[in-house]
């Protein structure tokens, strides 16, 4: 049991960690944490301490893989996509993680300090909706980004801000809302400096993706069958 107790949180402690990494890092590191749980706990149920520790590590390797599957309708969505976001400075990529990702560049989203969507913005948005509604397995994860000008007074709550008007647009274009997340990560996540006007510009972003899950096989149980002893004969 000790083993299984060091093995749970060496898991939780990485997913600690994911505070301090990209989003697709994070996603996979996630996803090793919680394969190296669900390993642990099957090795326990079928071999014991020795078993967990395998299990964990085993499990922690599936998990960072299979944690998401990149399907036919992930990849008809990303076509989709690539198609309606062509020209507009929209990045369309698959993940090391298996998410769809959609990098956003604020000249086409939102003007600068405000979080109203743009004219630009919605018919991209308008076409993404639709993919996620041929897709009801997927989720989607928003993150706004800021660039370092301002206080993160400021910052913090604009990215926010962001994320959450793409959630409620989305929404009202028919996808579920409890379907998305959002987040919002002010100026913390630079991609370019923002010495110069055009990093700052990169880094004033929204950032949108799209994951499916793997399904799990549920493990059977065995029935009970009550504790073995050994047979003894009494005298009479």
């Amino acid at each position: 049991m000790r083993k299984f107790i060091l093995t749970a949180t060496a898991a939780s402690v990485l997913l600690a960690g994911c505070a301090n990494m990209s989003e697709t890092e994070r996603g996979t590191a996630q996803g090793a944490g919680i394969g190296a749980g669900i390993g642990a706990l099957i090795g326990v149920a079928t071999g014991g301490h020795t078993h967990a520790v395998g299990g964990a590590a085993l499990g922690g390797v599936i998990g960072a893989v299979a944690g998401n599957v990149w399907s036919s309708r992930m990849e008809n969505q990303r076509r989709q996509m690539e198609e309606a976001t062509r020209g507009t400075g929209v990045e369309v990529t698959q993940t090391a993680d298996n998410r769809l990702k959609l990098d956003i560049p604020s000249d086409i989203s939102f003007a600068t300090g405000r979080s109203e969507i743009t004219g630009n913005f919605r018919p991209i948005l308008d076409r993404f909706a639709t993919g996620l509604i041929d897709n009801p397995a997927a989720t989607v994860t928003i993150i706004g980004h800021t660039d370092n000008t301002g206080t993160d007074a400021i910052n913090d709550p604009l990215s926010l801000d962001r994320a959450s008007r793409t959630r409620d647009y989305l929404a009202g274009r028919g996808v579920a809302p409890q379907r998305i997340f959002v987040d919002g990560r002010g100026s913390h996540e630079p991609i370019a400096s923002n010495a110069t006007t055009e990093g700052r510009a990169r880094n004033r972003r929204v950032e949108i993706f799209v994951a499916e899950q793997q399904q799990q096989p549920v493990q059977q149980q065995q029935p009970y069958q009550g504790q073995q002893y050994p047979s003894q004969s009494y005298p009479r």
